[in-house]
């Protein structure tokens, strides 16, 4: 849970805007949009499986690209 403490002399849009900043960093906005809908365990393991397909792919990249 994220908990923020109003300052001195700031303003509760100030508040609001480093709020959101926390929240983002903290990774807790992502986790409720993929907590939203119940995904079947096949569905993660596909998503899982793909995304280290790509990051693989980019790695390889760097490395063929870096070397010319």
């Amino acid at each position: 849970m994220v908990k923020i403490v109003l300052r001195e002399r700031e303003s509760a849009q100030e508040a609001v805007r480093r709020l959101r900043k926390i929240v983002e960093r903290s990774g807790l906005k992502r986790e409720l949009r993929r907590r939203e809908r119940y995904e079947k365990p096949s569905d993660v393991r596909r998503r899982a499986k793909s995304r280290a397909i790509r990051r693989t792919k980019a790695r390889s990249q760097q490395q063929t690209t870096g070397r010319l």
